[in-house]
């Protein structure tokens, strides 16, 4: 039986899953670093046998020509001589007609001879046309298990992050994507961390992960991360603007402690269940594989963590379990598309657990049941209805009665209680330490990083803000290697429109360096990008 591709495998209750397939792969190629790295791990983690990989460069012929013919008028005064110009376009036109396809056929030539070593089919595609929509045509019509690419190609400047190819062909990849981030690693050279948060998306990283594991050796991580910060920031800046009676009809109090119970006990114990299920699901195929908890941004943590570890491939659904049908990629797998250090693999494989196929079709819910868990808040109806089921399974029953839920949920939020009888909140000071660091932003980022430290604070059972509480949320990006960077001059660059601060902070840490100085000050940040926006003036005004 020829196995399915990757993306398009799918299960049926009791049937034996088929092994992933990376047999048909497609590289894209453009001569850099990253795209010799792409084919390079392709060939390490393709079949065995019959596998055949398609290396794509696509060149933009016509685009060239009509370039060109619209620069004519603008060329040099020793080009408007009619007889230079012929000759010129004569130039131009053997660019067009060979030159370009004999560009194409060199990288063909370079992936062939290192197939052929591997002793893997390679196959031709040079298309003519714009690159990222030769190649996402070249997917959707060859059915293949696998695209790998560089994140960045010949065109990377220092602080580059992604290319527009890269990102654009990623965003409409309707197949596992690997995306080569640091060509001097190979996958293996650290841990394999694979983003887990209960989707059949987030199901299916954890396989692949498990598959690239045993073909490259690599030890496996799974960690699930939420945010217990963003719930109690929006409640305390809905509270500033309802008034008394809107705040009685909203039922402000009993929503934020229903919020603050969900979000503190709730979501942690789900996440951690997710965490639990991918362990035995690894123990089931023969793995042991390291789980860990993240509190925090969701994608700041999972960076931490990568770096931590020292990760050599990140593997993640490419959306996650809140996203919707018109979604192209997620927030978070965006985000960490962009700022990741390691590998990267996008996977659009979905896995359903046996148990969880089997729960859904033999289990019935009571219609009270259906009411209560429906009144559940709607970042969250999803994961509480997959709690119950397992519950219900678990107690081996098939019918979901209104005491079933409210036993979860209560395992779920065990401090729920009549809202009068609940404890106030303990009051929390600020150190002066702590001010100091949010002196330097803008009133609506302090605002919010007060929030989160206040919120930091009560978790870890402190009744004093210090800067330890605040710091983790000035941190923008993973600290350079090299140089430390002081978190208000963090919060300084994060004042820096997006589009220019890998630019900007590039020339910061320059000046640091030059400086002869392994940390980055306030003073620093402030006087460089200053002198930026007044010589240069590619900075604009400050994000608002």
């Amino acid at each position: 039986m020829t196995p399915t591709p990757a993306a398009k495998q799918k299960q049926e209750v009791g049937q034996e899953l088929e092994p992933l397939s990376f047999s048909k792969v497609m590289v894209a190629l453009d001569a850099s670093e990253p795209a010799d790295r792409a084919l390079a791990e392709s060939l390490r983690i393709c079949d065995a046998q019959g596998t055949v990989i398609s290396g794509i460069h696509a060149y933009a012929a016509q685009l060239h020509d009509r370039r060109f013919r619209q620069m004519e008028g603008g060329l040099p005064e020793r080009y408007l001589e009619e007889k230079e110009m012929n000759y010129q376009r004569e130039v131009h036109d053997d660019l067009i007609t060979s030159g370009l396809n004999l560009i194409s056929d060199s990288y063909h030539d370079v992936a062939l001879e290192t197939c052929e070593k591997a002793e893997i089919e390679y196959k031709r595609l040079s298309p003519e046309g714009k690159n990222y929509a030769k190649i996402i045509e070249a997917v959707r019509e060859g059915e293949y298990d696998l695209l790998a690419l560089g994140a960045l190609g010949l065109g990377a400047v220092p602080g580059s992050q992604i290319g527009t190819v890269c990102e654009r062909v990623v965003r409409r990849s309707p197949v596992d994507t690997l995306v080569i981030k640091d060509p001097k690693v190979a996958i293996g050279d650290g841990p394999i961390v694979v983003g887990i948060d209960g989707s059949e998306l987030s199901n299916g990283a954890l396989r692949t992960a498990m598959e690239l594991s045993r073909r490259t050796g690599a030890a496996v991580h799974a960690v699930a991360a939420y945010d217990p910060y963003y719930h109690y920031v929006a409640f305390n800046a809905i509270a500033n603007v309802l008034s008394d009676e809107a705040g009685k009809v909203f039922r402000f109090k009993e929503q934020e402690k229903l919020h603050e119970e969900l979000i503190d006990d709730g979501i942690a114990k789900i996440y951690q269940s997710h965490l639990e299920i991918a362990k035995r699901t690894a123990r089931d195929e023969g793995f042991e594989i390291t789980t860990e908890l993240l509190d925090g941004k969701v994608y700041r943590a999972i960076l931490a963590y990568l770096d931590k570890v020292g990760a050599s491939l990140l593997v993640i659904g490419k959306t996650g379990v809140h996203a919707d049908s018109d979604l192209d990629i997620g927030g978070n797998a965006e985000n960490l598309l962009r700022a990741s250090k390691c590998h990267l693999w996008l996977t659009t494989t979905t896995h359903t657990h046996e148990f969880e196929v089997v729960a859904e079709e033999t289990t019935s819910w009571s219609l009270e049941a259906e009411e209560m868990i429906g009144r559940a808040p709607d970042f969250v109806q999803g994961m509480a209805r997959k709690a119950v089921l397992r519950f219900t399974q678990e107690k081996g029953h098939t019918f979901v009665t209104s005491d079933i839920v409210k036993e979860v949920m209560g395992m779920m939020m065990p401090s729920q209680g009549d809202d009068a009888d609940a404890e106030p909140l303990a009051l929390v000071t600020w150190s002066d330490g702590a001010e100091a660091l949010l002196e330097t932003l803008e009133p609506h980022l302090a605002n919010n990083i007060r929030f989160r430290a206040e919120k930091k604070a009560r978790r870890d059972g402190a009744t004093r803000i210090m800067a330890e509480h605040v710091s983790p949320f000035l941190e923008s990006e993973p600290e350079p290697e090299g140089l430390s960077w002081q978190a208000a001059a963090l919060a300084r660059l994060a004042r820096v429109p997006e589009k220019v601060r890998d630019r900007v902070k590039c020339h910061v840490e320059d000046s640091a360096r030059e400086q002869g100085s392994d940390t980055v000050t306030f003073d620093l940040a402030e006087t460089v990008i200053s002198d930026i926006r007044r010589t240069m003036c590619p900075v604009p005004e400050e994000e608002d």
